[in-house]
């Protein structure tokens, strides 16, 4: 038992190992087409034979009756998820915090340990006290923590227990969910760890036998991704317990293994200052990552526009890839390279509008000159939009994200499509939680790298000017480019030459502008294609780009897809506008459309109508 081993602990012992909690007593095995007729009312009870509890009810028998284990109708009933015989049993008078059972428990300490949320609803509504402690000192939330039932674990703190309380060994319920509850061990429950940080639990509180933080708990378990989490919220790693053992020093000898992870043991080096990084502070090396790709396009330009020799070249490429790997490992920081798409493309069209200063736009006339200005507009509006704006995030206030969570425990559970138990949130329709951003998306079509954000209800069509915008911009430096090679290169060059020529030649006239001018064909192609995928999505498909991908996993594409409405109207629906005698639908709010439950698919947290018996 998971509280007797922490007292043992307390008492001089090891610090207690993970294993099976003793559990209550089951019932005896359930058997096809049995005959309740029979049975007395605590069988009737356990099986879940409503209409012969009702008949034994009606001639006398006692509710409040225990056996001779001292447990109660309302603990088999509990135990069992028989949510009808539960309720019939409180009309007739059943003690709802009747104590019983080995562990001194009560009925809603049963239903919680077996993670009957919708029991627990109803023996909270009829008055049932979490916060009463078994013989173990543990209250309900602390068995919700033990066994990773992350929905009890939230129901509880919206109904206002306090998600730092402590059990008799001053261990809370996040210490207990840091200890037992590893999300890649139960994989088929969500972690209750990073939700009781969300709810506000605290990571610095220690318990009376040992002194361990939450932090401490999960090393001591193994539990990396409790490890990771708490780290992430901010827990501290010099913390000593009695022992004078801080977390730091717990993990020292783990630094670099497998089940720890590459990436969070690069992290910790970093802290212990033994990385190879040559500094230390975060901003410095976000400066050095974001100017990278600048200082690379400007001196792979440089070496092929020197007039050194080819094989001289192709080691200064060389030099220049070792030094780019070298930086990798001084300079860099793994955890800001999503940093280096948008840096990329920023530094090739930085370059590219340099090289129409000072090169291309000499020859330029006056009708390129005016595409590129009145296209530039645009091109870094819509790319600032899409860059820093909204693109739909879901938001609630804490009371609301309370508010949610009961509304969903008690009409029906928690169910993915439409809770997301990292925002606490309500998941409208069509949204979806982007791992990357840590945010709820409403109309979410894809995280896109090369703006640094996600594309959603409120920034798609900002994307999509973009990305005409580019295209567009780059149709013109290329052909600024050619008009330029032409003033520049090809001068002489005879008619009978052939286009390899011509390349050559504008290769070796200025090596710069045709490194510049490869960049800009390749940024059109990738451009070009996005948009026309994007386009075929919107109007042909009626899909996000999400959507496309994952349609199998939604229920409401199996007959069909419910947002078609043939490719005009679904552009006067992305547009939210009338044209050509097409009229909109009404505008949907994807930030409030929620999901409904007929028709789509359901995947519950938490198997409500799992029978122990």
């Amino acid at each position: 038992m998971y509280a007797l081993q922490m007292q043992n602990a307390c008492q001089g012992e090891d610090e207690p190992q993970p294993e099976p909690c003793m559990q209550e007593p089951p019932p005896p095995q359930h058997h096809v087409n049995q005959d309740y007729s029979k049975f007395d009312i605590i069988k009737a009870t356990q099986y879940g034979a409503l209409d012969r509890v009702t008949e034994l009810v009606e001639i006398g028998a006692d509710v409040n009756q225990p056996d001779s284990e001292t447990v109660t109708l309302l603990h088999w009933a509990a135990i069992n998820n028989r949510k009808e015989i539960v309720k019939y049993l409180i009309a007739k008078g059943a003690i709802v915090d009747a104590i019983g059972g080995e562990l001194q428990s009560t009925p809603l300490h049963w239903a919680t340990r077996q993670g009957h949320l919708a029991t627990v609803v109803i023996l909270m509504r009829a008055g049932g006290d979490p916060t009463l402690r078994d013989c173990e000192g543990s209250s309900c939330i602390h068995l919700a923590a033990q066994f990773g039932h992350t929905a009890i674990v939230a129901y509880l703190v919206a109904k206002g227990i306090n998600p730092n309380m402590p059990d008799r060994s001053a261990m809370t319920p996040l210490m207990w969910s840091a200890y037992k509850i590893n999300s890649f061990a139960y994989f088929h429950s969500l972690d209750p760890t990073r939700l009781l940080l969300t709810l506000g639990a605290s990571h610095s509180l220690t318990d009376n036998c040992h002194g361990n933080t939450a932090l401490h708990w999960a090393i001591i378990a193994k539990n990396n991704t409790a490890i990771r989490t708490l780290v992430h919220y901010g827990a501290s790693l010099d913390t000593p317990n009695f022992k004078n053992e801080t977390p730091m020093m717990m993990l020292e000898p783990h630094i670099g293994a497998a089940w720890l992870g590459h990436k969070f043991s690069y992290e910790l080096r970093q802290k212990q200052g033994r990385s190879k990084v040559w500094c230390r502070n975060k901003n410095v090396r976000w400066y050095c990552m974001i100017s990278t790709p600048f200082l690379i396009f400007h001196a792979v330009g440089m070496i092929f526009q020197s007039n050194i020799d080819y094989l001289i070249k192709l080691m200064a490429l060389v030099a220049l890839y070792i030094a780019i790997y070298t930086a990798n490992n001084y300079i860099f920081d793994e955890r800001l390279y999503f940093v280096l798409p948008m840096s990329i493309y920023l530094a090739t069209k930085i370059w590219i509008y340099i090289t129409w200063i000072f090169w291309l736009g000499i020859h330029a006339g006056w009708f390129l000159w005016l595409l590129l200005v009145t296209g530039s507009v645009p091109l870094w509006v819509c790319f600032l939009k899409s860059w820093r704006g909204d693109p739909g995030v879901i938001k609630a206030s804490h009371e609301k994200k309370l508010d949610c969570i009961i509304n969903l425990a008690e009409n029906g559970g928690f169910e993915p499509h439409l809770f997301c138990h990292t925002c606490l949130v309500s998941k409208p329709l069509r949204s979806k939680h982007c791992s990357v951003c840590d945010v709820c998306v409403a109309r979410y079509d894809h995280h896109c790298p090369w703006v640094n954000n996600c594309i959603g209800a409120k920034n798609h069509k900002y994307f999509l000017g973009y990305l005409l915008s580019l295209f567009g911009l780059c149709l013109v430096v290329l052909g600024a480019t050619i008009q330029y090679w032409q003033f520049e290169c090809w001068t002489n060059l005879s008619d009978v030459h052939t286009a390899d020529s011509y390349l050559v030649t504008a290769g070796t006239c200025d090596a710069w502008v045709m490194w510049v001018a490869a960049n800009t064909a390749l940024h059109s192609f990738w451009v070009g294609t996005l948009f026309a995928c994007q386009c075929y999505q919107i109007m042909i498909l009626g899909m996000t780009t999400n959507e496309r991908i994952n349609a199998g996993r939604y229920k409401h594409f199996s007959k069909g897809n419910p947002f078609h409405r043939g490719a005009l109207q679904n552009a006067a629906d992305f547009c939210d506008c009338s044209f050509c005698g097409l009229k909109a639908k009404p505008s949907s709010d994807w930030l409030q459309t929620c999901n409904k439950k007929d028709g789509v698919e359901k995947m519950p947290l938490l198997d409500d109508n799992y029978q122990y018996v």
